[in-house]
């Protein structure tokens, strides 16, 4: 493999290690669990099968190293954090080759998308901790109050597997950069850009235990993580369902804890909009990443008027998209990330055909031929003439499967648009920035795109509200989550 930061030179490698007290160590019971690629069904690595001895060895190892690390300058800290993010765009092609083959996403897609803006992540917040800023208030001649935010000891942090490095980093940077210390854990099904990443902290020279990266299952170490006594926050992201348990764990222990959890977000599409870049846009919040991205627009309502036009050419450009072997440069979409997951995606298409939904395009499963003859790639698909409350229109499905369905009143869509327990995003297209205020006031959801779908600004807070999410990430928000607020008053009178 050429290119790269000598670190990297052999991070594809058959057996991925834990990263504790600084090292990369094989789990302490010597267990190992096969890493499958999507796209050819084969297990092509292992990583360990850790259980809570190892997390143990990882919480002890942060703990050890807290004092020192909190205590770090913190133009010290945003120097380790801005030469880390510089070792991911150094290693870019083999961090989104080895992203690609992970998850199944098109090579293309990990290479302009999930690794630069894990490289950015670390570079943000080296730079936000040096802005995070603290207030006084004065009591005339009395006295005066200043806060301080300080870091909180040993945090955990747990990421989901559709944009792995991405949201690991995306966890990992702003508790570095607030001054704890870390165990984390990435899932259990992409392991290897987190193995890649404990690479490059040793070649950074982030000191030994701040950082600490335990592999394995979610029942196991997950779990172990979230029950420690020493972990005093949780940061998740990933299912609900999974989310709901964590809630009930920690709970009780008081940790502080932060949830991002699923959606089934609402598109809703007037005649007014711009046309063409609404249903370019459209057709990218419906299938990037598979449609295995929290933000997808899965429920596309259109205005009445001009149903059938957006209909037909969205289910025309929707067949031209190529399925294909990820790591070709001319795959629009890859596969699923599991043979599970595949199975449960193609049971709700079934699902929406007996709840009365006809498939305008897609439903199937592809079978490619080669290499990834035994991969789990589906149709992009298209269903309509489903009723708004069915479980179809209200679970979430994770997969490159869209509903449309056709609306007339505000009303009626801003119905439609809250009817489930989800309130994650939602998107609106129109030209009418009066009715595009009244809409964003009147849907519940933490983050509303007005003719737009997945523009970022790291500096804004980012979370969903009812089942989808708990807290906010982001900017100021994640450091404050990260911290502790102090209050000190000095008495000055007399």
């Amino acid at each position: 493999m050429e290119g790269g930061s000598p670190a990297c030179k052999t991070f594809l490698m058959d057996h991925i290690a834990n990263y504790i007290d600084g090292k990369l160590v094989p789990p302490i019971g010597s267990g190992y669990i096969d890493n499958v690629e999507p796209a050819t069904g084969l297990c092509y690595s292992k990583l360990p099968d850790s259980h809570s001895v190892d997390v143990d060895a990882a919480v002890e190892s942060a703990k050890k190293a807290f004092p020192a690390w909190a205590e770090t300058p913190i133009s010290d800290r945003a120097a380790i954090l801005r030469k880390i993010a510089t070792l991911i765009e150094d290693n870019l092609e083999e961090a989104a080759r080895a992203e690609s083959i992970d998850t199944g996403k098109p090579l293309s897609v990990a290479r302009q998308v999930d690794i630069p803006r894990a490289s950015a992540n670390f570079k943000f917040f080296s730079s936000a901790i040096e802005q995070f800023f603290s207030e006084s208030h004065g009591m005339g001649t009395l006295a005066v109050n200043y806060t301080v935010h300080v870091p909180l000891g040993v945090v955990g942090c747990i990421s989901p597997w559709n944009l792995p490095l991405y949201l690991f980093t995306w966890k990992v940077a702003p508790a570095l950069a607030a001054g704890n210390t870390v165990v984390a854990k990435p899932s259990e099904l992409t392991p290897t850009s987190a193995f890649l990443l404990s690479k490059i902290c040793i070649e950074a020279g982030l000191p030994s235990g701040v950082l600490n990266i335990v592999h394995g299952l979610g029942s196991r170490v997950g779990q172990s993580i979230v029950e420690h006594p020493n972990v005093l926050a949780i940061s998740f992201t990933g299912g609900t369902s999974t989310g709901k348990q964590i809630a009930r764990t920690v709970g009780p222990l008081f940790k502080k804890v932060s949830l991002e959890m699923g959606g089934k977000n609402p598109n809703i599409i007037y005649k007014d909009c711009d046309f063409d870049r609404t249903l370019e846009t459209t057709l990218r919040s419906s299938f990037f990443n598979q449609g295995q991205v929290c933000l997808a627009g899965s429920r596309i309502f259109i205005e009445k008027s001009f149903y059938e036009r957006f209909k037909n050419e969205l289910v025309h450009r929707t067949k031209a998209l190529r399925v294909a072997d990820p790591l070709s440069e001319t795959c629009h979409q890859g596969a699923l990330i599991s043979e599970n997951h595949m199975h449960k995606v193609l049971a709700h298409i079934k699902l929406a055909q007996e709840e009365g939904g006809e498939v305008m395009t897609g439903g199937q499963r592809i079978v490619l031929k080669g290499r990834c003859q035994k991969g789990f790639f589906i149709e992009p698909t298209i269903i309509e003439g489903l009723t708004p409350n069915c479980r179809t229109n209200q679970e979430e499905i994770f997969g490159p499967v869209v509903t449309l369905t056709p609306f007339e009143t505000e009303d009626e869509v801003v119905g439609y648009a809250n009817s489930t327990a989800y309130g994650l995003s939602a998107s609106i297209w129109s030209n009418n920035i009066k009715r595009c205020h009244r809409l964003s006031n009147r849907i519940q959801a933490g983050v509303i795109w007005i003719n737009c779908w997945m523009v970022r600004d790291l500096r804004t807070p980012f979370g969903g509200m009812k089942q989808s999410g708990l807290g906010r990430e982001g900017g100021f928000e994640t450091l404050k989550f990260f911290s502790e607020t102090k209050n000190i008053c000095i008495y000055t009178g007399d």
